[in-house]
């Protein structure tokens, strides 16, 4: 006989009942933790439009541009097609920004910025 996993939870039977007709009408269900989970998330995160974080105050403008389109996943040569934006001129402001947020490299650059509230997924 199989053991059950200490993660396995019993649904009472009318609770599946209900749980299949709101999925079958074409509605979604989410189970209470996870939309604690997401309810803590929106709360988390500052506002849309909101004052930078302080830990972005320290970069000028064209920097904050710069961090958004890596946070974007933006190569060097894919930033530098923005208007006013040579590569030689993203080479110069992607260490600044860098050392500006003292990060080690892009990927905790991207980091921060989501985390900041500077980017958010799915935004353009």
């Amino acid at each position: 006989m199989a053991s059950r996993s200490s993660r396995t939870t019993l649904v009472q039977p009318e609770r599946l009942a209900d749980a299949v007709r709101v999925v079958a009408a074409g509605d979604s269900l989410l189970a209470p933790v996870i939309t604690q989970r997401l309810i803590a998330e929106y709360v988390r995160r500052p506002p849309p439009g909101s004052a930078l974080p302080a830990e972005l105050s320290e970069l000028t403008e064209r920097e904050l541009v710069v961090l958004k389109l890596i946070a974007r996943g933006l190569s060097n040569g894919e930033i530098a097609t923005e208007p006013f934006l040579s590569e030689a001129t993203v080479k110069t402001h992607v260490p600044h920004v860098l050392a500006k947020l003292r990060l080690r490299d892009r990927v905790h650059a991207v980091v921060l910025a989501y985390e900041s509230g500077l980017v958010f997924p799915g935004a353009e």
